[in-house]
C-alpha cells in the first residue's frame, strides 16, 4: 500500500507539473486556440544602436543648415566644421591640444580611480573605516567641486598641478559612492556562508567582496570618465596655454564659432569613445551575469 500511494504520489506530482508546465508555456482561449506568450523583454541588442541618435542629430543639423534655417555665424554648418577641423589638424595646433588634454584627464582619473576604489574598501570592509571616511566623502559631495579651484589655486598655485587635482577629485567620488553602495549591498547570508566555509580574508574578498561590488564600481567608473571630461573643459580656460578648452576660451574672443564647435565635437567623441570602452569592459567583466541590457 504504501508503494501504491508514492506511485499515486508522484503520479499526481508529475500530473500538477506537467499541467503548470503547459500553463505557463501557452494559454488556451474559449475557442481553443493557442495563444502565445507576450514577450516583455526588450529584445536583442541592435548593432552601433547607441551611434543612431549622434547620426540622426548630424542629419537634421545638415537639412537645417542647407535649408538656411541656422545662421552661419552662430552655428555653423557640419561641413564648415570639418574644414576648420581639418584645418586646425594640419597646422599641428588640434593635435597638440588634444594631447595635452589628453595627459591632463588621464593623470586626474588615475589618481581619482586609485583613490575612490581604496577608501570605498575602507569605508566598506570595516565599520573604523566606515566611521572615519564616508561622512568625509558625503560632506566633499556635498561642496560644489568647481567651487573649490580658487582655495587650489591658492594651495597649489595656477599650473597643472591644481587641474589635475580638481579632475581627481571630480571622478573619485562617484566612484566612492557606487563602490561603497555595492560593498553595502552585498547579502549577508554570503558572509556567513564564507565564515562557514572558513575562508581567508583574501578569498573571501576574491569571491564575495570583487562580484558583489563590480556592478556598483562599472557604475561609479562610467560616471568618472564622463565626470574628468566636463572637469576639463572649465579648467582649461583657467590660466591655460594650450588644451582643448584654452583653444574653445580663445576662439571665443575671436568671435570663431567654428572652432568652439570642433573642440565639443572632440570632447563628445572622447567622451563617447571613453564610454563604450568602459561598456564593453563591464560586458565581457560581468558576462556571468543574465541582465536586459546583456
Amino acid at each position: 500500500m504504501t508503494d501504491t500511494a508514492a506511485r499515486g504520489t508522484s503520479r499526481s506530482g508529475a500530473d500538477a507539473s506537467g499541467a503548470a508546465s503547459s500553463r505557463a508555456l501557452a494559454a488556451v482561449d474559449e475557442t481553443g486556440q493557442v495563444r502565445r506568450r507576450r514577450r516583455l523583454s526588450p529584445g536583442r541588442r541592435l548593432p552601433a544602436s547607441r551611434l543612431v541618435g549622434p547620426v540622426l542629430f548630424l542629419v537634421l543639423w545638415a537639412v537645417a543648415s542647407a535649408a538656411g534655417q541656422l545662421d552661419p555665424a552662430a552655428i555653423p554648418a557640419p561641413w564648415t566644421v570639418l574644414e576648420t577641423g581639418v584645418r586646425l589638424w594640419t597646422d599641428g595646433t588640434l593635435p597638440t591640444d588634444i594631447v595635452t588634454s589628453l595627459q591632463r584627464a588621464g593623470s586626474g582619473f588615475a589618481i581619482g580611480l586609485t583613490a575612490g576604489v581604496v577608501l570605498a574598501l575602507a569605508s566598506g570592509l570595516s565599520r573604523t573605516g566606515e566611521a572615519l571616511i564616508d561622512g568625509t566623502v558625503q560632506l566633499n559631495r556635498a561642496i560644489p567641486t568647481l567651487g573649490l579651484i580658487p582655495l587650489f589655486i591658492l594651495w597649489l598655485g595656477i599650473g597643472e598641478t591644481f587641474k589635475i587635482a580638481i579632475i581627481a577629485i571630480v571622478v573619485y567620488i562617484p566612484i566612492y559612492l557606487n563602490t561603497h553602495a555595492a560593498l553595502a549591498g552585498i547579502d549577508s547570508r554570503f558572509v556567513e556562508l564564507a565564515e562557514v566555509q572558513g575562508l581567508s580574508r583574501f578569498r573571501f574578498v576574491r569571491q564575495i567582496v570583487v562580484p558583489g561590488a563590480l556592478p556598483g564600481f562599472f557604475v561609479g567608473l562610467r560616471l568618472g570618465v564622463t565626470g574628468s571630461w566636463l572637469g576639463l573643459v572649465v579648467l582649461e580656460q583657467i590660466n591655460a596655454t594650450n588644451g582643448l578648452g584654452y583653444m574653445m576660451f580663445q576662439a571665443t574672443n575671436y568671435g570663431q564659432s567654428d572652432v568652439i564647435l570642433v573642440g565639443l565635437a572632440v570632447y563628445g567623441i572622447f567622451g563617447l569613445v571613453s564610454d563604450s570602452a568602459v561598456r564593453l569592459i563591464e560586458r565581457r567583466v560581468l558576462s556571468w551575469r543574465r541582465t536586459l541590457s546583456s
